[in-house]
């Protein structure tokens, strides 16, 4: 005969919620500052700044230079894979859904630009810097390493 544990109000209540949450477990729909994506992508450009912060807006406002035009024209335009060093633009949502391959320094980093990306600069998202990873600790960097054999 096998016995079974009697199981307790919380881990009840956490199965039902489990339960819940498998039902509805549908993807919660973007939103920018109380806007879907399909109604910023149909505002012009005028009628978006006033959503973005101060720093994008003057951004904006002082205009564009060369690079920056010609990317923002290639993202707006047609183009399906574009490969760039300019990593100062802001992305808007038109350019929601563009293949983009930004270069860190070092190499090309492909990326597809998703709406979660809208009011970030390109370059957030092809760090320049590689992660520090140690290993372990030298010979004679510690007390006791200072005896070991060497091969």
């Amino acid at each position: 005969m096998v016995v079974r544990k009697q199981a307790s109000v919380k881990s009840i209540k956490r199965r039902s919620r489990k339960a819940q949450k498998a039902i509805t477990g549908r993807a919660r729909e973007f939103l920018y500052r109380g806007h879907s994506l399909e109604e910023l992508q149909d505002m012009e450009l005028s009628q978006l700044l006033p959503l973005f912060p101060a720093r994008i807006r003057r951004s904006y406002n002082r205009e564009m230079n060369h690079e920056q035009k010609k990317l923002f024209d290639d993202l707006l335009g047609d183009k399906e894979n574009i490969k760039t060093h300019v990593r100062d633009v802001i992305i808007l949502p038109q350019f929601v859904g563009k293949t983009i391959e930004l270069y860190n320094g070092h190499t090309y980093l492909k990326f597809e630009i998703r709406a979660e990306m809208i009011g970030h600069y390109l370059g957030e998202f092809a760090p320049t810097r590689k992660e520090v990873k140690h290993s372990g600790p030298g010979v004679g960097a510690t007390r006791s390493s200072k005896f070991l054999p060497l091969k």
